[in-house]
């Protein structure tokens, strides 16, 4: 009798514990970033910008909150006017630093 017993608790394979449920995962909510340059955010990329001590694509969509061609178009147009200065030019990433009036 007793052997039965324990053969049958073997068997059923611990039912008492429930199944794990997966997570359906994190949803990380879509960015709202601008698409069109307007003018106060064109002002603030003027004025802010220069001012940083490591200048990138993702730096200014992060803290400017605009798209990434927005910030690829910005980079360009400091540089251009010699506000801020080269350091890495990768193919997927471009990295910029201020210009310092020394140089």
């Amino acid at each position: 009798m007793a052997k039965a017993k324990a053969a049958a608790a073997a068997s059923s394979g611990g039912k008492g514990k429930a199944k794990k449920k997966w997570s359906k995962g994190k949803v990380k909510d879509k960015a709202q970033h601008a698409v069109t340059l307007d003018k106060p955010t064109y002002e603030r990329i003027l004025k802010e910008v220069p001012t940083f001590r490591f200048v990138s694509q993702s730096i200014l969509i992060e803290r400017l909150k605009i798209n990434g061609s927005l910030a690829r178009v910005a980079i360009r147009h400091l540089a251009k006017e010699g506000q801020i200065k080269k350091i890495v030019h990768h193919g997927a990433q471009l990295i910029y630093t201020r210009a310092t009036a020394a140089e």
